[in-house]
């Protein structure tokens, strides 16, 4: 039986996440492990990382925690293709392709490049992945966003007229069951944290979405003492925090948890995103730098890289003190690094990586 509060929180956390339909597929509990040379790095403070990248499917990566519960909802209304989409070079779809193949389910990508192609789609990073899976997959000219959910719907519509039961990408259906595992991932950092005997005073992660609106909930449930700062990698057409504790209270509902956030509690900036979605900054690639060569953990160049460097910035801006205890959250994304080789390359032959 639980014996601190801490723990008896978390299993009532995870009594109320039972209620759902899950599939098995991470390696869970991901490593919580401390980053003393990156930590001296940037003069203080303690920097530990939650190792998300380690959950064991095809790289890894937050869509694991993610898919459990999506295919788990899959299974149980029989469905036998997924119809997913996202960008090219999608850490989400190389996951969920993954997981289809383990599931046993089929797996149709549409794929968005943002605009047409000055060549052909270099068949690398992820999108080799997707192969190597299994996976069927058409590229297409919208962009990540509403252009492309309507694109995916209109394909899982074609393969339902062809007879197939379709589980497909609809943010309003999947995002808040995604959002559930992160409330796990939230119980699992607590449980670690509590036994190190480790006290925490900030958390960062990469996200725009579930990962952030699960994480932001079970904090609140959990009575944790720090924030939850999301550090976006993308600016979405839509007002964000309103949507990400949307997200977060029909998890609530789902799991038939009283608690509620609202829009203020949602902490999330979009400062570091850069030029555009999908393009590494400098100090992106400065933070995928410091991190391999004091510690020797890879982070990518469009998620984790740019959350890393929001970080790094705080820390620098004296926004956190030397003193202090910091998380990050590492949601994986490595196989983009061979796919972003030509742009690390040249950093690497100026060398200002």
């Amino acid at each position: 039986m639980p014996d601190t509060v801490e723990q008896e929180r978390c299993h009532q956390l995870r009594e109320h996440v039972s209620r759902l339909p899950r599939f098995a597929l991470g390696h869970f509990p991901t490593p919580l492990e401390h980053l003393p040379r990156f930590s001296k790095a940037l003069g203080g403070p303690e920097i530990y990382i939650k190792r998300d990248d380690c959950t064991g499917l095809a790289f890894g990566g937050n869509k694991t925690r993610h898919n459990e519960f999506l295919m788990g909802a899959a299974l149980q209304q029989g469905a036998d293709l997924f119809v997913w989409g996202a960008g090219v070079q999608s850490n989400n779809c190389r996951q969920t392709a993954a997981a289809c193949a383990k599931a046993g389910l089929d797996c149709h990508l549409v794929l968005g490049r943002g605009g047409p192609a000055d060549g052909p789609d270099e068949v690398q990073g992820n999108l080799l992945l997707d192969h190597l899976v299994g996976a069927s997959f058409e590229i297409v000219e919208e962009s990540v966003g509403p252009e492309l959910d309507d694109r995916i719907a209109e394909v899982a519509e074609q393969q339902r007229q062809q007879g197939r039961n379709v589980y497909l990408w609809d943010r309003h259906t999947v995002k808040p069951l995604a959002a559930v595992s992160y409330m796990l991932c939230m119980a699992e950092f607590v449980e670690q944290s509590t036994a190190s005997g480790t006290e925490f005073d900030e958390m960062y992660v990469c996200s725009a979405g579930s990962t952030g609106s699960g994480l932001a909930l079970a904090a609140k449930y959990l009575n944790c003492p720090f924030p939850v700062r999301n550090i976006s990698p993308i600016v979405w057409p839509w007002e964000t925090k309103e949507d990400m504790a949307q997200i977060a209270n029909e998890a609530a509902e789902l799991t038939e948890m009283e608690t509620r956030l609202d829009r203020d509690e949602i902490d999330y900036t979009t400062d570091y995103v850069g030029p555009e979605y999908g393009k590494p900054t400098p100090a992106c690639l400065e933070a995928i730098a410091l991190l391999a060569r004091t510690e020797g953990i890879l982070l990518d160049p469009v998620y984790s890289g740019k959350a890393m460097a929001g970080l790094i910035d705080h820390i620098r801006q004296g926004r956190i003190a030397a003193g202090q205890t910091v998380v990050f959250v590492h949601t994986g994304g490595t196989p983009a690094l061979f796919a972003f080789h030509k742009e690390l390359a040249t950093q690497i032959a100026a060398r200002s990586l």
